[in-house]
């Protein structure tokens, strides 16, 4: 179970939660410009714009969770499970696999709108990686500074829903996710007012009463409400420190603790990790579920015309700074 979401400050900054009971060995992935894309349907990219994301690496290809390229454009996989459906090869259409979409659309794409018309053209298809990775079922928050798009690959085929609150989450799709926030239009950051009766006498308690009815608990509508009323109402300054600091306490308000999940399995969901992309200057920022300091990874530091992958291992450990 995941969370994502936009926020437009002085830059725009995307990222998501990965809320799992395991890791698959996830790295900060930067594709420079010469690296070759190889997709199984379509010819190869030998050039294209460079990217920057969290990925799994599998046989020398990145995997990717979340990613943004140097243009700006972002892009973050969900899991969508129950509702994703993918196609067989289709002639007449592009045929990208899912694991294929999000480095297919930032390789060639400069924003939203070229990759919605790009998206009217193709078939995700269910081509599994490997034996042992079959196809993920997700659905796809697609943003840039101007616009925001949720992407789902559903039975009745693939829809495309301009997002304008910038957030998604899970189950279920899209539209009701949407149409549940009618449930919430109550709610304000404003201290409550007295629409019960004007023959009673209100007398607030504590500060914040205006958000109760808030959803608390972990399920993937309820956090889909909180994070776009955290994330809506949130205020930052214009430097870089302040927008960064304030994605985080976003995505914090939708972070999953050790122990509050616990699947059929046994396992124990949590937050794995939570990433910021500032998409204008193409820095990624990530703290992890131990590891509560921010570390950023600048893939304009790096040579973009280069054709190997650049990556780094996450900084798990914890850091405490000693004052004394």
């Amino acid at each position: 179970m995941c969370t994502a979401a936009g926020y437009k400050a002085k830059d725009f900054y995307f990222g998501r939660t990965l809320d799992n009971d395991f890791s698959y060995g996830e790295e900060i992935v930067i594709i420079p410009r010469s690296f070759p894309l190889h997709f199984r349907a379509e010819k190869e990219m030998l050039q294209h714009y460079a990217i920057i994301g969290m990925a799994h690496i599998a046989d020398g290809y990145p995997l990717f969770y979340d990613a943004v390229n140097e243009k700006g454009l972002a892009i973050a996989g969900l899991n969508f499970v129950g509702n994703a459906c993918y196609q067989s090869k289709q002639a007449g259409k592009i045929n990208i696999a899912q694991f294929e979409l999000i480095p297919w659309l930032l390789a060639q794409c400069e924003n939203v709108k070229s990759a919605v018309d790009l998206l009217k053209e193709i078939n995700i298809t269910d081509a599994a990686f490997s034996e042992a990775l079959p196809p993920a079922q997700l659905h796809w928050l697609l943003a840039d500074k101007e616009q925001c798009v949720t992407i789902e690959a559903v039975r009745e085929g693939l829809m495309i829903y301009d997002n304008t609150v910038g957030v998604l989450t899970n189950n279920p799709p899209f539209p009701e996710q949407l149409s549940r926030m009618n449930d919430f239009m109550q709610l304000s950051p404003l201290p409550p007012g007295n629409s019960f009766s004007d023959k009673l006498h209100f007398s607030p308690y504590s500060r914040g009463m205006g958000a109760l009815g808030l959803p608390g608990d972990l399920s993937s509508a309820s956090r889909f409400v909180r994070a776009a009323f955290v994330k809506l109402n949130s205020v930052s300054a214009d430097d870089e420190l302040s927008g960064v600091s304030q994605f985080f306490h976003i995505l914090g308000s939708v972070e999953q603790q050790r122990g509050c999940c616990i699947l059929e399995n046994g396992g124990l969901e949590l937050t794995l990790y939570i990433s910021c992309c500032n998409t204008d200057k193409g820095i990624y920022y990530y703290k992890t579920y131990d590891n509560h300091g921010i570390t950023a990874v600048n893939m304009h530091k790096e040579n973009l015309d280069a054709e190997k992958l650049v990556h780094y291992p996450l900084c798990q450990a914890m850091e405490i700074k000693i004052q004394n």
